[in-house]
């Protein structure tokens, strides 16, 4: 298995200079693909519309033909100006609940990914989270390249420095505490993947459609495991884009996200008469004399390959 990793490594990783814009627009062009842009945002009013910036000034007004033929951002209940600064800097937004309206929509990063297909037309969709700072458009290039370039790859991921605040290689916890060890023990062929849980990736529309999405934060690996099983390891590819800064969370967060990711790993591992879990966690009260508990269910709801849902094959067809 470890010879298979290392073959891998040496034919599925780049970085992103391995594919100049110029190529990947003569690319683009000859196979008529075309490329969607998605950030799921919740409060991130500091960030995105930086992003959406930097996408279109570099990857759609820079150049003589797109690279980037649309940028969506699904907005999944925001209370700040989420909204209104996205649309200012260029993008498309669209908000969770009018999407699917007969399903009610759940919380969850998962939840707006699945519905982002609905309402995007590229043949790629590229996904790239809305709090990242210092953005640079190379995420996106990075990962659309071998996409546009490479017929048998179907998903890339990002890799990247993660720091954690002024700490290099420090970011990331939750991928080296749980992740990792889950990846490496049950799955070790997906083990070269730098970061497995990145929410910076893209796929084809093709594979996408076939893949149930988890709701919550056992999106990516959920994603990578059921690609895995469905198209196989050479299908998926990383492309090194440099450094990741981003905004990080508390403790506890990241235990809920802990939670959500080794539900998502069991629920591959053995299905059905599984108790829906919980997970409780603490705090201390507020007049210091003690702990208060605090329990939050486990993400288990997972939505259906999209190609199953009746509005979305009628709106291909279409």
């Amino acid at each position: 298995m470890l010879e298979d990793v290392e073959r891998w490594l040496l034919s599925r990783s780049w970085s992103v200079s391995d594919r100049p814009v110029d190529g990947l627009l003569a690319a683009k062009r000859s196979s008529r693909q075309t490329v969607s842009v998605v950030l799921p945002a919740l409060n991130e009013e500091a960030t995105v519309g930086d992003i959406v910036t930097v996408i279109r000034r570099d990857l759609i007004e820079a150049l003589p033909t797109p690279l980037v033929d649309e940028i969506v951002v699904i907005d999944s209940g925001s209370t700040d100006r989420t909204s209104e600064v996205a649309a200012a800097a260029g993008a498309r937004v669209v908000h969770r609940d009018t999407i699917l309206p007969r399903v009610p929509a759940a919380r969850g990063k998962g939840e707006v990914l699945w519905r982002s297909l609905m309402v995007t037309s590229g043949d790629i969709v590229a996904f790239v989270d809305a709090d990242l700072k210092e953005f640079d458009s190379d995420f996106v290039v990075g990962i659309v390249g071998p996409l546009l370039t490479e017929p048998d790859v179907d998903l890339v991921k990002a890799m990247y420095d993660r720091p954690l605040r002024d700490e290099a290689g420090q970011g990331g916890r939750v991928t080296e505490m749980m992740a990792r060890p889950l990846i490496n023990l049950h799955w070790p062929q997906l083990a070269g993947f730098v970061q497995p849980l990145g929410g910076e990736y893209a796929a084809r529309r093709t594979l996408l459609e076939q893949l149930p999405f988890p709701v919550g934060y056992g999106v990516e690996i959920g994603m990578l495991i059921d690609s895995l099983n469905l198209v196989g390891l050479d299908a998926l590819a990383q492309v090194d884009v440099g450094v990741r800064k981003h905004r990080h969370q508390d403790g506890r967060a990241l235990g809920r996200m802990s939670a959500a990711i080794y539900r998502t790993a069991q629920l591959r591992l053995t299905r059905g008469n599984l108790v829906r879990p919980k997970l409780t966690q603490f705090e201390r009260s507020e007049d210091g004399t003690g702990f208060v508990p605090a329990t939050y269910d486990v993400d288990t709801v997972e939505r259906p390959p999209m190609r199953e849902i009746s509005e979305y094959t009628a709106r291909r067809a279409a």
